[in-house]
């Protein structure tokens, strides 16, 4: 079984898409898909549809999206082109001890693939291999081919988890364009991140890598203009002034004067600057 739900959610076996058009039972899957290969409890799936006052009928209500889900992939699994051994539409859906386990019998998940590249760039960063980071995390960020689940429509469990996602993808974008700074691709950078920080109106990493890159393509007053800019949100929406590290970033600008080049590692290592709004 294959999994995508890094944009629009896309479940198949053997290469046929199993994924549902009614709402609840695509809520269904989803949730049994970010979870592939672990339990999902009845429980949180019934939150998830309902809330925290489903109806009385929630536990027959969701044995019957279990056996449309069922169906569907029986009728995939009537198509397997290679005659493995039979396998049943329980034995992918599987009832286990209070909820559903999806087994993908090793297929392939966007998610776990994501993580994997994503991973293997974080260590390519610490290993100061910032060519090899840059390679693996745009890697891993072109599995994203939109939102996370964007079209299903999330309850309160599945909203988390599309934001953990999402976070995720940010941090793994965030630590691409670090790596490409550390190459000295400020000048490739600017608009791609003058982009970002428009959309991430308080996400102080990426404010502090286009500061860099103005400043390193000899645009120190633009650089300049980004931290007032940033400040001045921050202070009006968050009531908060920049974090220290940014301060510094700042304060390097100022110091170092224009045409002086500024370390792409000002930004680096401790924690994350990114508030995100």
């Amino acid at each position: 079984m294959d999994i995508e739900v890094l944009g629009v959610l896309k479940v198949r076996e053997n290469g046929i898409l199993v994924t549902p058009t009614a709402p609840k039972a695509r809520q269904v899957l989803a949730m049994l898909a970010l979870r592939a290969d672990h339990l999902v409890p009845v429980t949180e799936l019934i939150g998830e549809l309902w809330g925290e006052e489903p109806p009385r009928s929630a536990r027959t209500t969701l044995q019957t999206y279990i056996l449309q889900l069922r169906e569907r992939i029986s009728a995939a699994l009537a198509h397997d082109p290679e005659g493995a051994a039979p396998r049943t539409a329980k034995d992918v859906l599987v009832t286990s001890s209070g909820g559903y386990i999806l087994n993908t019998s090793g297929g392939r998940s966007d998610v776990r693939e994501f993580e994997r590249l994503a991973g293997m760039g974080y260590r390519s960063i610490d290993a100061g291999d910032f060519a090899g980071a840059a390679r693996r995390l745009r890697e891993a960020l072109a599995l994203w081919t939109s939102s996370a689940l964007a079209d299903v429509h999330a309850g309160g469990l599945l909203e988390t988890e599309v934001k953990r996602l999402e976070e995720t993808r940010l941090c793994a974008l965030d630590q691409r364009i670090e790596a490409d700074l550390r190459l000295g691709r400020h000048r490739e950078l600017l608009g791609e991140l003058t982009v970002l920080v428009s959309r991430y109106r308080t996400h102080e990493t990426l404010h502090g890598q286009l500061m860099l890159a103005y400043h390193r393509s000899g645009r120190r007053s633009e650089a300049l203009d980004v931290y007032q800019r940033l400040r001045s949100t921050l202070v009006r929406e968050l009531g908060l002034e920049p974090s220290s590290r940014l301060r510094r970033v700042q304060q390097s600008i100022l110091a170092a004067g224009p045409g002086t080049a500024l370390d792409a590692g000002l930004l680096a290592g401790g924690e994350r600057l990114s508030r995100v709004g």
